[in-house]
């Protein structure tokens, strides 16, 4: 591991994979137990693959039993979003973004008690690998789900619904 990044959301990590590149491409270890700053004590148990057009946006959810999601951009970029809004939260109303595509191979850590959602902001789909550390149970869902254009989600930046599509140099 070379650099964790940590915000103001606590739980919410950005961890850079090493890339090994040689003349046949790359190699790249994407999950290990034993890295304890990412996964503390916790274990994934189900990993997951998605796929989104250029555009899309898959927003907002949240799980309330304990899920925490590691997502891995491996084709294309998406915006990944996280913002909380629990009552009694010393970082309520706190709303972190980042970018992970391709380029940069990263875990982005995601706990599940917070909103999230994402968007793919490359010109091809982005292919995301995400990991999770509590079954999917179809018989008892652990989401909880808002429209994409929620205006409950504020973006302290603007104090304003957050835009999804707001330009990034703004």
């Amino acid at each position: 591991m070379s650099s964790v990044q940590k915000f103001d959301l606590d739980g919410f990590t950005v961890y850079d994979l090493k890339k090994l590149p040689d003349e046949r491409g790359y190699f790249s270890e994407i999950m290990r137990y034993d890295w304890k700053e990412i996964f503390g004590g916790e274990q994934t148990v189900q990993a997951n693959l998605s796929m989104s057009y250029q555009g899309i946006i898959r927003a907002w959810h949240r799980h309330a039993r304990g899920q925490v999601d590691y997502f891995i951009v491996i084709r294309g970029a998406m915006k990944i979003v996280a913002y909380d809004d629990r009552e009694g939260s010393q970082t309520r109303g706190k709303l972190v973004e980042v970018v992970a595509s391709e380029e940069r191979l990263q875990i982005v850590r995601s706990p599940g008690h917070y909103w999230h959602g994402t968007k793919t902001v490359s010109d091809k789909p982005s292919l995301t690998i995400y990991f999770v550390n509590r079954l999917y149970d179809y018989k008892n869902q652990d989401e909880e789900r808002r429209p994409w254009n929620d205006s409950r989600i504020i973006d302290p930046r603007t104090n304003a619904p957050y835009d999804w599509n707001r330009p990034p140099h703004k």
